[in-house]
């Protein structure tokens, strides 16, 4: 690989940062192997919130047009995340977040895009993460007690005060044994379902299995739209120069090991999940795809509790960028024990702060499928599809032969073009869909 070549925005104005906190940061070294790696990615993208949404995208879009939306996304994102780990210490220092290489990259604007498309990205996700474990949570209190008075928001609650538990650890690596467990959720969660799906699709009559798109063409066009963010939040994943500062050297290629093993989880997982839901109940199938089983009651049980397993993971590690931007500009770093009395009560107030928060939205507006939507096209695209290519290009040198560099452009380009088009329609979309649920549903809706 050819050596890299520092860009005119490195002599742009740099973000203020406490120098402590920069000499801290740049002398940790990574300890996780590929391995963890994969566990944090797997974790990350492959969540029950993402993926069990795809039936009802492929269901908005048809067969052609799901089919291909969805390879496509699979690509472009795997692509993207080897393109993201290829720029580890790319011009000699080490970026350990994303919106930190973004600066060292493009400077002051870019430094605070990313940083506000990570955010909405994170928050957003948290918000739909929350109602996904909220309803899981619910399900299964009701296969043991069906008349029992409590609702939504109270497991949404019961939730919250879970992760405030888990937010007390101090960062992405001392997740790791958690996020291992998620991973293996991951795959329980998808395995349980996916048969359970097929179990329930041989039950019904495949005559009244009707695939048609239905409705005028409008609001085809819109629910069009809203899936294309579905899938695009489907393969979020705004972390991964966060994680690979988690890796011990070298980084790169025990990061390539990662992103390969963890994509071999997500097209396992997510493709067959998605054809195999929208075979079973066609356009009739719910947004979250849970909600569409009925039998046998026991299996959807256990899918539901491998759900909340592994979503408790991916909250937190969602959690993070808030948390360390709130690290750097709140705790003491005057010392190398971090553990102090002070650091670990402001920590305190302001996980507690940011919780209250995402479960005060989740359980006012419990519209999983619209905060998919919204999160994937406003927060994920930019970062999983756009950001990356252009990363790549401004930051590499152009390779000598003519060919390949007119090819890496022209594909990066494209990839590009493409995906902006989908967050814009994406948004559009989930706008529409939020709109209408506000008018049909009152907020704290017990769905």
């Amino acid at each position: 690989m050819s050596q890299p070549a520092l860009p005119n925005s490195t002599a742009e104005v740099e973000v203020e940062r406490p120098v402590v906190v920069v000499e801290e940061e740049a002398a940790k070294q990574g300890k996780g192997t590929w391995k963890h790696a994969a566990f944090h990615m797997a974790t990350t993208i492959a969540t029950p919130a993402a993926y069990a949404p795809l039936p009802f995208a492929l269901a908005s879009l048809g067969w052609p047009l799901g089919v291909s939306s969805l390879v496509a996304a699979t690509l472009a994102t795997c692509y993207s995340s080897f393109l993201i780990a290829s720029l580890w210490n790319w011009d000699g220092k080490k970026h350990v977040t994303y919106r930190h290489l973004a600066q060292s990259i493009f400077g002051f604007w870019g430094y605070w895009s990313i940083a506000f498309f990570q955010q909405v990205a994170s928050v957003g996700n948290n918000i739909a993460i929350h109602i996904a474990a909220g309803s899981s949570l619910k399900a299964v209190y009701k296969y043991y007690d069906k008349d029992g008075g409590l609702t939504l928001q109270h497991f949404i609650i019961f939730f919250g005060a879970f992760e405030l538990l888990l937010s007390q650890l101090p960062d992405i690596h001392s997740l790791r044994w958690v996020n291992a467990l998620c991973t293996f959720s991951t795959i329980g969660f998808a395995g349980t379902t996916i048969g359970v799906t097929i179990y329930n699709g041989k039950k019904i009559d495949r005559k009244s299995v009707s695939y048609r798109l239905d409705g005028s063409s409008s609001s085809k066009a819109f629910r069009a739209f809203n899936a294309l963010g579905a899938i695009a939040f489907s393969f979020g994943d705004a972390m991964l120069p966060e994680i690979q500062n988690t890796v011990r050297e070298p980084a790169k290629k025990n990061m390539y090991k990662g992103v390969s093993t963890a994509y071999a989880v997500i097209v396992l997982s997510y493709w067959q999940l998605a054809f195999t839901g929208y075979w079973a109940f066609g356009s009739q199938v719910q947004p979250y795809i849970l909600s569409s089983l009925t039998v046998p009651q026991w299996t959807i049980v256990m899918a539901n509790l491998f759900a909340v397993v592994q979503i408790s993971g991916c909250f937190q590690i969602y959690c993070r960028p808030t948390y360390a931007y709130f690290d750097e500009r709140l705790l003491s770093h005057k010392t190398t024990n971090h553990f102090t009395s002070r650091n670990n009560l402001i920590r305190l107030v302001f996980t507690s702060m940011y919780m209250v928060l995402i479960t005060l939205v989740a359980a006012a507006m419990p519209f999983f499928g619209d905060f998919v939507s919204i999160c994937g096209a406003i927060g994920f695209t930019p970062l999983d599809f756009v950001f990356p290519a252009l990363a790549y290009l401004k930051a590499r040198r152009r390779p000598q032969n003519t060919k390949m560099y007119l090819s890496l452009l022209l594909l990066n380009f494209a990839v590009v073009a493409w995906f902006s088009i989908v967050a814009v329609l994406g948004c559009i979309g989930a706008v529409k869909f939020i709109v209408e649920d506000v008018k049909t549903y009152k907020f704290f809706h017990d769905m």
